[in-house]
Protein backbone atom coordinates (compact mmCIF):
# COMPACT_ATOMS: atom_id res chain seq x y z
CA UNK A 1 0.00 0.00 0.00
CA UNK A 2 1.34 3.41 -0.91
CA UNK A 3 1.83 5.88 1.93
CA UNK A 4 2.76 9.44 1.07
CA UNK A 5 4.11 11.03 4.23
CA UNK A 6 4.55 14.68 3.39
CA UNK A 7 6.85 16.21 0.81
CA UNK A 8 9.95 17.98 2.10
CA UNK A 9 12.83 19.61 0.33
CA UNK A 10 15.24 16.69 0.20
CA UNK A 11 17.52 18.75 -1.99
CA UNK A 12 18.33 20.86 1.05
CA UNK A 13 19.19 17.83 3.18
CA UNK A 14 21.41 16.39 0.48
CA UNK A 15 23.72 19.42 0.60
CA UNK A 16 24.78 19.06 4.25
CA UNK A 17 28.24 17.76 3.42
CA UNK A 18 28.79 20.66 1.07
CA UNK A 19 28.86 22.92 4.11
CA UNK A 20 32.14 21.30 5.16
CA UNK A 21 33.85 22.96 2.21
CA UNK A 22 31.41 24.16 -0.40
CA UNK A 23 34.02 24.73 -3.07
CA UNK A 24 36.15 21.63 -2.45
CA UNK A 25 34.71 18.22 -3.42
CA UNK A 26 37.77 16.58 -1.86
CA UNK A 27 37.30 18.18 1.57
CA UNK A 28 36.27 14.97 3.31
CA UNK A 29 39.20 13.04 1.88
CA UNK A 30 41.63 15.77 2.89
CA UNK A 31 40.33 15.56 6.46
CA UNK A 32 40.33 11.77 6.70
CA UNK A 33 43.21 10.78 4.43
CA UNK A 34 45.31 13.87 5.03
CA UNK A 35 44.82 14.40 8.76
CA UNK A 36 42.89 11.73 10.70
CA UNK A 37 44.65 8.65 9.32
CA UNK A 38 48.22 10.02 9.60
CA UNK A 39 47.59 11.20 13.16
CA UNK A 40 46.10 7.85 14.13
CA UNK A 41 49.08 6.05 12.61
CA UNK A 42 51.67 8.33 14.21
CA UNK A 43 50.14 9.12 17.60
CA UNK A 44 47.14 6.87 18.11
CA UNK A 45 44.82 9.87 18.01
CA UNK A 46 42.04 10.46 15.46
CA UNK A 47 42.69 14.16 14.90
CA UNK A 48 39.58 15.93 13.65
CA UNK A 49 37.72 12.64 13.42
CA UNK A 50 35.69 11.13 16.22
CA UNK A 51 37.49 7.83 15.69
CA UNK A 52 39.66 6.01 13.17
CA UNK A 53 39.47 2.22 12.81
CA UNK A 54 42.51 1.31 10.72
CA UNK A 55 41.94 -2.50 10.78
CA UNK A 56 38.39 -2.07 9.47
CA UNK A 57 39.31 0.73 7.04
CA UNK A 58 36.94 3.50 8.14
CA UNK A 59 36.80 6.71 10.13
CA UNK A 60 33.89 8.44 11.86
CA UNK A 61 33.63 12.22 11.47
CA UNK A 62 31.09 14.61 13.01
CA UNK A 63 29.27 16.49 10.26
CA UNK A 64 28.94 20.21 10.90
CA UNK A 65 25.28 19.96 9.91
CA UNK A 66 22.94 18.80 12.66
CA UNK A 67 23.31 18.13 16.35
CA UNK A 68 24.04 14.43 16.00
CA UNK A 69 24.89 13.67 12.38
CA UNK A 70 28.11 11.75 11.79
CA UNK A 71 29.71 10.35 8.65
CA UNK A 72 31.38 6.99 8.08
CA UNK A 73 34.22 7.52 5.62
CA UNK A 74 36.66 4.92 4.21
CA UNK A 75 40.30 5.39 5.14
CA UNK A 76 41.25 4.57 1.55
CA UNK A 77 40.27 6.49 -1.56
CA UNK A 78 36.78 5.31 -2.53
CA UNK A 79 34.80 7.73 -4.64
CA UNK A 80 31.23 6.74 -3.85
CA UNK A 81 28.34 4.32 -4.30
CA UNK A 82 29.46 3.61 -7.88
CA UNK A 83 32.96 2.44 -6.88
CA UNK A 84 33.53 -1.20 -7.93
CA UNK A 85 35.66 -1.73 -4.82
CA UNK A 86 32.61 -1.76 -2.52
CA UNK A 87 31.43 -4.95 -4.25
CA UNK A 88 34.70 -6.85 -4.05
CA UNK A 89 34.54 -10.13 -2.08
CA UNK A 90 36.77 -8.84 0.72
CA UNK A 91 35.48 -5.25 0.74
CA UNK A 92 34.97 -3.64 4.15
CA UNK A 93 31.45 -4.03 5.50
CA UNK A 94 30.77 -0.31 5.76
CA UNK A 95 27.04 -0.68 6.49
CA UNK A 96 27.57 -3.08 9.38
CA UNK A 97 30.40 -0.86 10.63
CA UNK A 98 28.16 2.20 10.52
CA UNK A 99 25.47 0.34 12.40
CA UNK A 100 27.94 -0.78 15.05
CA UNK A 101 29.07 2.83 15.48
CA UNK A 102 25.54 4.20 16.04
CA UNK A 103 26.42 5.04 19.65
CA UNK A 104 28.21 8.18 18.44
CA UNK A 105 24.84 9.58 17.36
CA UNK A 106 23.18 8.56 20.63
CA UNK A 107 26.05 10.07 22.61
CA UNK A 108 25.57 13.40 20.81
CA UNK A 109 21.94 13.35 21.95
CA UNK A 110 22.66 12.10 25.45
CA UNK A 111 20.16 9.28 25.13
CA UNK A 112 19.94 5.88 23.41
CA UNK A 113 18.21 5.34 20.08
CA UNK A 114 16.08 2.34 19.20
CA UNK A 115 17.02 0.49 16.03
CA UNK A 116 14.17 2.01 14.01
CA UNK A 117 15.09 5.52 15.20
CA UNK A 118 18.56 5.36 13.65
CA UNK A 119 19.42 5.45 9.97
CA UNK A 120 22.36 5.16 7.59
CA UNK A 121 22.19 6.73 4.13
CA UNK A 122 24.28 7.22 0.99
CA UNK A 123 23.43 9.55 -1.89
CA UNK A 124 23.79 8.89 -5.58
CA UNK A 125 26.77 10.25 -7.50
CA UNK A 126 24.57 13.04 -8.82
CA UNK A 127 23.20 14.17 -5.47
CA UNK A 128 26.35 14.46 -3.42
CA UNK A 129 28.87 17.22 -2.91
CA UNK A 130 31.95 15.16 -2.01
CA UNK A 131 34.04 12.77 -4.08
CA UNK A 132 34.83 10.42 -1.22
CA UNK A 133 32.36 7.76 -0.15
CA UNK A 134 30.52 8.78 3.01
CA UNK A 135 27.55 7.23 4.75
CA UNK A 136 25.35 9.59 6.73
CA UNK A 137 24.52 8.46 10.28
CA UNK A 138 21.65 10.16 12.09
CA UNK A 139 18.15 10.01 13.52
CA UNK A 140 15.20 8.91 11.42
CA UNK A 141 12.25 11.23 10.94
CA UNK A 142 9.37 10.19 13.18
CA UNK A 143 6.83 10.08 10.36
CA UNK A 144 9.17 7.87 8.32
CA UNK A 145 9.48 5.52 11.30
CA UNK A 146 5.69 5.31 11.37
CA UNK A 147 5.45 4.77 7.62
CA UNK A 148 7.94 1.90 7.76
CA UNK A 149 6.39 0.21 10.81
CA UNK A 150 4.36 -2.22 8.70
CA UNK A 151 7.59 -3.76 7.34
CA UNK A 152 8.46 -5.15 10.76
CA UNK A 153 7.22 -8.61 9.72
CA UNK A 154 7.77 -8.34 5.95
CA UNK A 155 9.17 -11.47 4.27
CA UNK A 156 12.96 -11.48 4.24
CA UNK A 157 14.73 -10.78 0.97
CA UNK A 158 11.67 -9.51 -0.96
CA UNK A 159 11.37 -6.02 -2.45
CA UNK A 160 8.15 -4.06 -2.04
CA UNK A 161 7.55 -0.65 -3.62
CA UNK A 162 6.22 2.23 -1.55
CA UNK A 163 5.97 6.02 -1.58
CA UNK A 164 7.88 7.92 1.09
CA UNK A 165 8.19 11.69 1.09
CA UNK A 166 6.56 11.86 -2.32
CA UNK A 167 9.27 9.67 -3.87
CA UNK A 168 9.22 6.02 -4.90
CA UNK A 169 11.37 3.56 -2.98
CA UNK A 170 11.61 -0.18 -2.83
CA UNK A 171 12.03 -1.72 0.61
CA UNK A 172 13.48 -5.07 1.68
CA UNK A 173 13.80 -6.57 5.14
CA UNK A 174 17.08 -8.40 5.75
CA UNK A 175 18.50 -10.32 8.70
CA UNK A 176 22.09 -9.12 8.20
CA UNK A 177 24.03 -6.21 6.72
CA UNK A 178 27.06 -8.25 5.68
CA UNK A 179 28.21 -10.56 2.87
CA UNK A 180 25.31 -11.38 0.50
CA UNK A 181 23.03 -9.05 2.48
CA UNK A 182 25.38 -6.08 2.23
CA UNK A 183 23.11 -3.30 0.89
CA UNK A 184 25.60 -2.39 -1.85
CA UNK A 185 25.51 -5.97 -3.13
CA UNK A 186 21.72 -6.25 -2.83
CA UNK A 187 21.14 -3.13 -4.92
CA UNK A 188 23.90 -3.98 -7.42
CA UNK A 189 22.18 -7.25 -8.34
CA UNK A 190 19.55 -5.22 -10.17
CA UNK A 191 21.86 -2.36 -11.18
CA UNK A 192 25.07 -3.98 -12.45
CA UNK A 193 27.94 -1.72 -13.40
CA UNK A 194 29.26 1.59 -12.09
CA UNK A 195 27.05 3.71 -14.33
CA UNK A 196 23.86 2.09 -13.03
CA UNK A 197 24.98 2.19 -9.39
CA UNK A 198 25.91 5.87 -9.72
CA UNK A 199 22.20 6.76 -9.93
CA UNK A 200 21.20 4.88 -6.78
CA UNK A 201 20.57 5.95 -3.19
CA UNK A 202 20.35 3.60 -0.21
CA UNK A 203 19.06 4.00 3.34
CA UNK A 204 19.26 1.41 6.11
CA UNK A 205 17.27 1.45 9.35
CA UNK A 206 15.99 -1.05 11.86
CA UNK A 207 12.86 -3.00 10.96
CA UNK A 208 11.90 -2.54 14.60
CA UNK A 209 13.39 -1.37 17.89
CA UNK A 210 15.72 -4.40 18.16
CA UNK A 211 17.28 -5.28 14.79
CA UNK A 212 18.95 -8.39 16.20
CA UNK A 213 15.43 -9.79 16.45
CA UNK A 214 13.55 -7.61 13.93
CA UNK A 215 16.14 -7.32 11.16
CA UNK A 216 16.92 -4.25 9.09
CA UNK A 217 15.22 -2.44 6.22
CA UNK A 218 17.13 -1.61 3.05
CA UNK A 219 15.41 1.33 1.35
CA UNK A 220 16.48 1.95 -2.25
CA UNK A 221 15.61 4.25 -5.12
CA UNK A 222 17.37 5.90 -8.01
CA UNK A 223 17.22 8.53 -10.67
CA UNK A 224 16.01 5.80 -13.02
CA UNK A 225 12.76 5.51 -11.02
CA UNK A 226 9.68 7.60 -11.69
CA UNK A 227 9.56 10.11 -8.80
CA UNK A 228 13.01 8.91 -7.70
CA UNK A 229 15.24 11.74 -6.51
CA UNK A 230 18.63 10.04 -6.21
CA UNK A 231 18.79 10.83 -2.51
CA UNK A 232 17.15 9.33 0.56
CA UNK A 233 18.80 11.77 2.95
CA UNK A 234 15.51 13.59 3.44
CA UNK A 235 14.24 10.52 5.33
CA UNK A 236 16.80 11.31 8.03
CA UNK A 237 16.22 14.08 10.56
CA UNK A 238 19.33 16.17 11.09
CA UNK A 239 17.46 18.13 13.80
CA UNK A 240 16.61 14.85 15.55
CA UNK A 241 13.21 16.03 16.72
CA UNK A 242 12.42 12.60 18.18
CA UNK A 243 15.02 13.30 20.88
CA UNK A 244 13.40 16.64 21.69
CA UNK A 245 10.07 14.88 22.13
CA UNK A 246 11.42 12.76 25.01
Amino acid sequence: MKRAIGIVAVTVAATSCAQIAALDPDALWKIVGGQCVPQEQAMGRPGQCTSVNLPEHYAILKDISGISQHLLIPTERVTGIESPSVLEPNAPEYWADGWNERKVVADSLGEPLAGNQFGLEINSKYRRSQQQLHIHMDCMRTNVIEALASYHDAPLGKWKWDTLDGARYRIMRVSSLTHASNPFRIVARDHPGSEAMATQTILVTGAGPSPDQDGWLVVNSGMDVNDGSGTAEGLLDHHCLLAEAH
